[in-house]
């Protein structure tokens, strides 16, 4: 599939992720929000894997370290996680296009996948917390910055342009 960046709208910054775990909580892969438009660690599949690591965006009722909301990590092996991984995209219509904004509903405790302005300080100083918020508000938006895009499938082509006679 599609490897994206996603951009957080309000707080301008991608979701990030690299090999550091949380010291508190689940102990699972930290996920965070860095401003570098070119930072590797940035890259997600569109299911929700990070790229560097196979992990996948996952959200539980443990609560996040610097806001209090409910935390949101990396997990899983190789892509294969569990049903705390499935996000649903929040779109203003029927489709999500490729330049527009997004929200992400955890499908299992329905927050959204937020940034409020919260930053870490050591070993990932500078990163703004990325967490799950139960009310939808302007820190949910994403949007997709950078990223390889794969071409609908001729089928798909097909049956979104057939019309009856």
């Amino acid at each position: 599939g599609s490897v994206v960046k996603l951009l957080n709208v309000r707080h301008n910054v991608r979701l990030h992720s690299h090999d550091v775990r949380y010291g508190s909580g689940s102990g699972q892969q930290s996920v965070t929000g860095v401003s570098a438009a070119d930072d590797g660690n940035s890259y997600w599949r569109v299911r929700g894997t990070h790229l560097g690591t196979g992990r996948n965006l996952h959200s539980h009722r443990f609560t996040s370290p610097l806001s209090g909301n409910q935390e949101v990590s990396a997990f899983g092996e190789a892509g294969e996680g569990d049903y705390l991984d499935d996000w649903t995209v929040v779109c203003s219509g029927t489709y999500w296009a490729r330049d527009g904004e997004v929200r992400f509903q955890h499908a299992s405790t329905e927050v959204f996948l937020s940034v409020t302005g919260e930053q870490y300080g050591r070993p990932i100083h500078g990163q703004k917390e990325v967490h799950g918020m139960a009310a939808s508000s302007q820190n949910n938006y994403w949007k997709v910055m950078e990223g390889i895009f794969m071409q609908p499938s001729e089928v798909f082509k097909a049956e979104q342009y057939h019309a009856e006679l």
